[in-house]
Parts: structure tokens; C-alpha cells; sequence
């Protein structure tokens, strides 16, 4: 179940979501933290390093992998309505998001 939401500090929007979003979402994070903690372990046991970066790789790949979906659900909600009530600053928005996640 979705906890209490407080408004984004950064740029006082949010987002509402369905459960199923939220829940796949939270799910790929879990996964995530999962793998991290993992590489943490691996480290503290002295693992080879390669077997480490390997597994460094593989958190990239599901981090980017996240990303791609949160920005896929955010153009098809959020971008196409802002679009559609004809808030153009909405596109400078997602070019910049583009341009930082593209680096």
C-alpha cells in the first residue's frame, strides 16, 4: 500500500500513480537494493575484482532499465497531459530530464 506522500521539495509537483505502477516500480527498486547490498557483501568478502564490476554492470543495466520505464509512464501521463492543457513548458522540461539522464 502506498505510504503518505509529501509534495517534491525540488520542484513542488508529484505524481500520482496507479498500484500497479507503484508496485512494479517499488518492486524493480527492491531488486535493486537487493543487488546492491549484494556488491557490498561481495566486497567485504574480498571478492575477486572483477566478479564485483560484473555485478556493478549488472546494477547499471536495472537502473537504466528503471529509468526507462518511469520515463515512458511519465511521457504517456504527465508530458501528453500537460501537453494536451497546452503547457509548452512541460517539453523544455523533458528535454532537460533527457539531456541529464543522457550524459
Amino acid at each position: 500500500m502506498k505510504e503518505n506522500r509529501e509534495i517534491c521539495g525540488c520542484c513542488g509537483k508529484t505524481k500520482e500513480r496507479s498500484d500497479k505502477e507503484y508496485r512494479d516500480l517499488l518492486n524493480r527498486l527492491s531488486r535493486i537494493e537487493g543487488q546492491v547490498r549484494g556488491i557490498r557483501g561481495m566486497l567485504e568478502k574480498d571478492a575477486y575484482c572483477t566478479d564485483i564490476l560484473i555485478q556493478v554492470a549488472a546494477v547499471n543495466a536495472a537502473l537504466n532499465s528503471f529509468n526507462k520505464v518511469l520515463l515512458a509512464n511519465h511521457i504517456r501521463t504527465c508530458v501528453a497531459q500537460d501537453i494536451r492543457d497546452g503547457k509548452d513548458e512541460t517539453i523544455d522540461e523533458l528535454v532537460n530530464t533527457l539531456g541529464k539522464l543522457m550524459k
